[in-house]
């Protein structure tokens, strides 16, 4: 578990001027509501909103916000000749169990005075989010960090992700392959194949960053991690039949395991902490829940 470290209180997200933040939080509502609009449209969308701004600068900032539009079928791209390029395994694929599919993905949280990233780690079957971390910077130290304190609590069969550089890289496929799981990407730019990460977004930013507009790193974590529990240990699902995340997992695991007792509610297994790295990068870590509510091993 990564340390607490007290100057963090006083650190500052990453930045940009007043505008560009203001324009950032436009693009990142749009985005949920849109996800097909690339820069062509959400200009259009700015320039109809009253905002003077060519697409240079719409599209600098949706690559800092490290988002780009999804579409119905695959978009030509070059891709890093070092990183290799995983099949996409779950297409037509039924999703019967917990630990069968674990999925990642980043999303840009706007803040009143700057930004930062959210990764998380979510089991597709229960919808239970099971690791999660903040960071300033899009490089793929947080993601590796998160994934390599999920798997401390279990081992997916099948792990899937985008193809972002975050999660080709070398050292991000090698730590699941030395795992023994199997590595399923997306398409670039297709629509549906995360579905359910990007769902999650959605919740997380209508149900808690919009409406609380966290002023500082720490209560953003500090939020964080109060809507994460609820979201695992709380919130209905309708695809779920109207239970919790929590519920699934908890009540597949008693099938996996007979004559277990009746595990009570999950605590966290620490309070998030946050640290600065050794090369200044500043990340925030949590993991949802404690080791007996995600074990991933078989009953006997």
């Amino acid at each position: 578990m990564l340390g607490l470290n007290r100057s963090t209180y006083y650190y500052k997200p990453a930045g940009e001027s007043e505008l560009n933040l203001h324009l950032m939080r436009l693009i990142d509502e749009q985005y949920l509501r849109t996800p097909f609009y690339g820069w062509p449209r959400v200009t259009a969308y700015l320039q109809r909103q009253g905002y003077a701004v060519n697409h240079k600068r719409v599209q600098r900032l949706m690559q800092v916000m490290g988002i780009q539009a999804i579409y119905p079928r695959p978009k030509t791209t070059v891709r890093s000749p070092e990183h290799k390029v995983y099949p996409y395994l779950l297409r037509n694929l039924a999703i019967t169990r917990r630990c069968q599919v674990w999925s990642s993905d980043i999303t840009y949280v706007p803040m009143p005075r700057g930004f930062m990233y959210l990764v998380a780690i979510i089991d597709w079957y229960s919808r239970y989010v099971i690791a999660w971390q903040l960071s300033n910077t899009l490089d793929g130290g947080f993601c590796l960090d998160t994934l390599r304190h999920a798997l401390q609590l279990g081992t997916p069969e099948i792990f899937n992700t985008d193809q972002g550089v975050q999660f080709t890289a070398t050292a991000y496929t090698s730590c699941l392959e030395e795992a023994g799981i199997r590595i399923s990407m997306d398409g670039r730019g297709r629509a549906l194949d995360n579905i359910f990460v990007e769902r999650l977004w959605r919740s997380v930013k209508y149900e808690d960053l919009y409406l609380k507009d966290y002023p500082t790193v720490p209560a953003l974590a500090s939020g964080l991690k109060h809507y994460f529990d609820f979201y695992n240990q709380e919130r209905l699902h309708q695809s779920l039949n109207y239970r919790t995340p929590a519920e699934v997992h908890r009540a597949v695991q008693d099938q996996e395991r007979p004559g277990a007792d009746s595990l009570t509610p999950a605590r966290p297994l620490s309070p998030t902490a946050t640290t600065f790295c050794q090369d200044g990068r500043f990340s925030s870590f949590s993991i949802s829940d404690e080791k007996s509510a995600i074990d991933c091993t078989q009953g006997p």
